[in-house]
């Protein structure tokens, strides 16, 4: 049986996890990175090859914490159940959310490894940004980012969508991300682009700019 088929993350992730490896930790002996972007900007594929690039480093998927009723008021829950363990080198244990039984799972454990990603729309909110080691931002427009989340999910969703589009706007307008994240990530017509946020973060080891092959057409 063949192993199952794994992209190789190109120049521009590898370099990323290069520089995410020298940070200092950010909560407990972790060093918390933020994925974050609009609904279907294309988070949840690139933490997955960051994640790669990391030797497989753990993800928690804040779609695993939000709830139909609580699409962004999980912040107690998050910190209650994932950060406050992690900030004291304990195995976090959270319980996933099933949005098609509209109810909690069994509990998962999130080890406190050296690098955690936590992906998904409000990972950069105020309340956690004080842990993050690094915030990256998905740049692409949100016009753009939904219709591909809309395409994605077809016409099944189309009603959570309705919802959710409004949602996330309040969301952002009340608590913004962007303009905290440290890079800006691109995708492009293959891999990725890395560019300085607005958060500036970028240490004098680091190059401003790293991409992967030809930027993509918009």
């Amino acid at each position: 049986m063949n192993p199952p088929f794994r992209p190789v993350p190109g120049p521009a992730v590898l370099d990323l996890a290069s520089r995410i490896r020298r940070l200092q930790p950010s909560c407990g002996p972790v060093r918390l990175v933020g994925v974050d972007g609009h609904a279907g900007s294309g988070k949840t594929t690139f933490a997955g090859r960051l994640a790669e690039a990391l030797d497989g480093a753990p993800v928690l998927r804040l779609d695993d914490i939000a709830t139909h009723d609580e699409l962004f008021d999980w912040t107690g829950r998050l910190l209650e159940q994932v950060i406050e363990p992690l900030a004291q080198g304990r195995t976090a244990h959270y319980a996933p959310y099933d949005w098609r039984a509209r109810r909690f799972g069994t509990p998962r454990p999130l080890p406190p490894a050296p690098v955690v990603l936590v992906e998904g729309v409000g990972a950069g909110r105020r309340a956690l940004r004080p842990r993050l080691a690094l915030l990256l931002w998905m740049e692409l427009p949100p016009a753009q980012a939904w219709a591909r989340g809309r395409s994605r999910d077809g016409e099944e969703q189309r009603e959570f969508w309705d919802a959710w589009v409004p949602a996330e706007r309040r969301h952002f307008a009340d608590d913004p991300s962007r303009p905290f994240a440290d890079l800006l990530v691109r995708q492009r017509e293959k891999g990725y682009e890395v560019l300085p946020g607005p958060g500036g973060a970028v240490g004098p080891d680091q190059p401003l700019t790293h991409g992967d092959g030809p930027p993509a057409v918009c």
